[in-house]
Order: C-alpha cells, then structure tokens, then sequence
C-alpha cells in the first residue's frame, strides 16, 4: 500500500511539473552501429559497437521523394540519438550508414557501409514525446579480421571435355558370294515318349506372426531458457535475498561509477554502490539512478528487455550530461514504464 501510495504521489508530481513547465512534443530516435569485422552480412559474436560513424535517417513520403533527412555520428559506445522538435511523422523513415566509403574522421578502420537499411520502431509515445528505435546496423573493414572463421573453399570444376571427331567413314565393301553347301538327307528321327508331369509338392501354408509395433518413446520436454525469455523485475524485487542468484554481471556491491562511467560517477560520487542505487528516492536525480540500475540489472538478465545494457548506459549519461531536470524526469519514466513488465523470478535454490 505505501509503494503504489509513493508512486502516485510521484506521478502527480510528475503531471504538475510537466503542466508548469509548458512540455513541448518532440521525437528522439536511437540506434547502435556494429563493426561486421567478419564481413557475413549478419551481427554475430565477433561484432563490435563501432564510433565515429556517419548514419543517416531519411524519410519518403507517398510518392516516393524524399521530404525529411537527417544524420548523425555514433558516439564512443557506437550508439547514435537523433532528437526532431514537434511531433514529426517517422513512420516511413529508414536508417542507414552513410555510403561513402572510408569514412574520414572514424576511430575505427570498420567504416564501409553494408547491409539494407532499417526502418524505423516506435517503441511508446507519451505526453507527446515519441521514442523510436532502430535494428542493429552494420559497417564493414576493408578486409575481414584473421581471427574470423574461414568460408568453405570454391568447388572446382572439371575443364569441359574435348570434342571427340568421329572416324572417318570406312568403305564397306560387299561380302563375297558364298557357295551354297551341299544338301545331305538324314534319316527321319525315332517319335519322343511322352512322360508324365507330377505336380510338385504343396508346402505348408504357415501364417505369418502378428505385426507389432514398435515401442514407442517419448521424449522429455525441452527446459526453458530464462535469458532468452522477456522479463523486467521491479527494484524492490532486486532487493530480495531470496533472487540474489540473478544478479550475474554486476554485484551488489558494484560501484556506480563502474556500472555506468566516469559521468555518472562524477554525479553521485565513487563511493557509492548498486545496492545504494536501488534505495534511491525522493528526488529526480535519485529516482533516475534507481530506475537506470534497475533497468540495467534487467537488461542483463533478459535478452527481451526493451532496452540492452548499451542503451541502458547510453541513455542515463545523456540525461546526466543535460542541464534540463526535465530530461532527467522524462528518462526515468522510460525506465520505469520497462521495469513495469512482467517479472519472471523464482525463488533461488
């Protein structure tokens, strides 16, 4: 009662300051560019977040033409935010790496463009603040890396067999006349007995066995995967000693500056620590680390948390890096609306 008590407290707080403040819609767009040092045309484990990369956003109207282009660079975690005032329609835009070769001012040797572009994913809007999202890109090096496996060598060909010429034709000569032999009478051959024809024996008609079937085995069912399954798990629930044994990356008592970066630790210190953080309330700056360390517990634990651990990191630096305490409110309700999920815990053994 006194949790869903705060948290409305919280949320008419939130209301008013938005009210008073005048909040004016607007549309960020996020995304991560990997380095495909493999050269398969597909993220895989050798792939990197890559910086320094130019990625454009371009959206078409009805007819095909272009009316709204935009491009940014990723930032040093490979990650790239592109912010439109006003409520833009995005829902026909794509994204993609810049298509100019090597790139002149990237960190990284990974810089050609490669793969289709991708469209744009509204992931929610609210209070008219749209927030939308974009598949993994890809960049590609000159020349893949020697640690990446070897393709399959080329079958060869055998050459095409040589022409064969027929022989020349051989004159057939006509055969010689041959003489006829002469025409011996034999005498007429002594009439054949006749012999009987027994029937041959019947055998035994046996019946054959009864046919039946082979056993029958059933196999178990698969388990499941938990990582691979969606899950986001309140802080209060991080808390319990009884799930502390999903808590894999990171302890609780991991340094916030560690978990996040120097930013982060320039703002609450280096002393403090994750289990700290989950405690925190009663102030933006304080409900945004919360939720943040929330959200980056989850996105360690599920593959199908809305946000990955980058983007997690990523997107609480920003807000720290803003001067605006509005950006700061409006992060941790992002953060807070993913947490909300469904929790998929069970007790530790």
């Amino acid at each position: 009662m006194d949790s869903n008590h705060n948290l409305f407290l919280f949320a008419a707080f939130l209301i008013l300051c938005l009210t008073v403040n005048g909040v004016s819609g607007y549309a960020t767009v996020t995304g991560t560019v990997f380095c495909d040092q493999c050269k398969d045309g597909e993220k895989s484990l050798f792939d990197f977040p890559v910086s320094g990369i130019k990625v454009s956003v371009t959206c078409l109207d009805e007819n095909g033409q272009v009316y709204m282009s935009r491009e940014e660079t990723t930032n040093w975690l490979g990650g790239y935010v592109m912010r439109f005032d006003g409520t833009p329609d995005l829902s026909n835009c794509y994204a993609q790496v810049s298509d100019n070769g090597a790139q002149q001012g990237s960190s990284s040797s990974c810089s050609i463009a490669s793969g289709p572009a991708q469209k744009i994913k509204l992931l929610f809007s609210f209070f008219g603040i749209e927030t939308f999202a974009v598949d993994p890109l890809l960049a590609q090096p000159v020349q893949p890396m020697s640690s990446c496996p070897k393709p399959p060598p080329a079958p060869v060909m055998p050459p095409p067999p040589a022409p064969v010429m027929p022989p020349p034709p051989v004159p057939v000569m006509p055969p010689p006349q041959a003489i006829p032999p002469p025409q011996v009478k034999l005498p007429p051959m002594p009439p054949i007995v006749q012999v009987p024809v027994l029937p041959p024996p019947k055998a035994p008609a046996m019946s054959p066995p009864p046919a039946t079937s082979p056993p029958q085995f059933k196999l178990p069912p698969f388990p499941p995967v938990p990582f691979l399954e969606p899950s986001a798990c309140s802080h209060q629930l991080w808390m319990r000693p009884e799930y502390r044994c999903y808590w894999k990356v990171i302890g609780p008592d991991t340094k916030v500056a560690v978990a996040f970066g120097l930013i982060a630790g320039r703002r609450y210190g280096n002393d403090i620590t994750v289990r700290e953080a989950l405690n925190g309330r009663g102030e933006a700056y304080k409900t945004l680390l919360r939720e943040a360390t929330t959200a980056l517990l989850n996105s360690y634990n599920s593959l199908g948390f809305p946000y990955n651990s980058v983007a997690v990191i990523t997107y609480t630096n920003m807000a720290l890096l803003g001067t605006s305490q509005h950006d700061v409110l409006m992060t941790a309700i992002r953060f807070i609306k993913a947490n909300s999920g469904t929790c998929k815990f069970t007790v530790c053994k």
